[in-house]
């Protein structure tokens, strides 16, 4: 039986990735984006510039795949669903329409009984004003808005007269915790109960941005079989197929909560490629293209750190220790804040 060719909607380095583990496994990759520089046609056996919305650019990429995935969340449901009438779409767009909405997201996991940080939804700024037990809160878009990006923090009051927020948009405003640390779970679902689960990973941000991931986290046993249990009653409730993320805040009485989902692999996750016998990236390949499920290993503890902006140049043609793994997305621009690369070290 002739392998599937695999479509990747989203040409960033998640995509590159996703590319370089399918070439592995000997399944073919189209990537469609609306960049002309994607950075993972570099990785990819073909690649259709287009927007999302360009019906024809949709019907050439769909031509030459068999299967579809996607590497970022915010691609239109509607784009997602027309293109799951054709052609699979794993994980499916139903999935996305939950996890891209905030409000939706945070609504589908207390309905399942899991904790989060208490929220409501923003129409107006007077419904700010009458939930001021809610502060100091993050105002958020509901849609869009990653890295940090259409998010206010908002300590009083006094904060939304210095902040130009445009109400029609649609906010969601969560309550801050008390942090102790954050942590992330990877699962891969594969069907009905057959899932592959990494162990909770320990995350720093800086500037709302991902400075760096490790392995093993340094929580409690309570925290570490909690989080796996959530993460695995999501990914089964959504009926999800591949690699899904769900982000975690422990306060400091520690307490557990859901963050946010990610529907896709993520960037915590890099270190999987050098720290595991089968990568987040693999395992999401093998669970979208039905191909055999490995049970995970361990093969070191890691730390991942990303390579933000100009700190690139200090990177590429360095020699690095026989430990180090260093992952140069090949963007065109460097810009500030961007995601230039990651080191991965794997650690004793």
């Amino acid at each position: 039986m002739s392998k599937p060719i695999l479509g990747i909607i989203g040409g960033g380095q998640l995509g590159s990735m996703l590319a370089i583990a399918a070439n592995k496994l000997e399944i073919k990759t189209v990537i469609f984006c609306d960049d002309i520089d994607a950075p993972a046609q570099n990785f990819s056996n073909d690649f259709v510039h287009g927007e999302y919305n360009d019906k024809n650019k949709i019907n050439e990429f769909l031509n030459k795949v068999d299967v579809v995935t996607y590497e970022f969340e915010n691609i239109p449901y509607e784009t997602l669903n027309e293109i799951n009438r054709i052609k699979p779409v794993l994980p499916k767009p139903s999935v996305n329409r939950i996890i891209q909405h905030r409000l939706a997201e945070k609504d589908f996991i207390n309905n399942l009984n899991i904790k989060t940080t208490q929220y409501i939804s923003i129409e107006k700024k007077s419904d700010i004003e009458s939930v001021q037990d809610l502060l100091p809160g993050i105002l958020k878009t509901t849609t869009l808005g990653y890295d940090g990006k259409g998010q206010h923090p908002i300590n009083s009051l006094e904060n939304l007269d210095t902040i130009n927020i445009d109400y029609s948009k649609g906010y969601i405003l969560e309550k801050l915790v008390k942090l102790k640390k954050e942590i992330s779970i990877i699962i891969t679902r594969f069907s009905d109960h057959k899932y592959e689960i990494y162990e909770p990973i320990e995350n720093v941000h800086e500037d709302q941005i991902l400075k760096n991931s490790k392995i093993p986290a340094k929580i409690s046993d309570k925290i570490l079989e909690q989080s796996k249990l959530w993460a695995t009653q999501i990914s089964e409730e959504l009926k999800y197929i591949g690699t899904l993320c769900v982000e975690f805040f422990i306060d400091r009485n520690d307490n557990l909560y859901v963050n946010e989902i990610a529907p896709r692999v993520h960037n915590s996750g890099h270190l999987t490629i050098n720290a595991y016998n089968v990568s987040q990236f693999e395992n999401h390949v093998r669970a979208v293209c039905k191909l055999e499920q490995i049970p995970l290993k361990k093969i070191s503890n890691a730390m991942m750190a990303n390579i933000i902006g100009d700190q690139i140049n200090n990177y590429r043609n360095k020699k690095h220790n026989e430990n180090e793994f260093f992952f140069d997305y090949l963007k065109k621009e460097i810009k500030q804040k961007r995601k230039m690369g990651h080191l991965t070290t794997l650690l004793k």
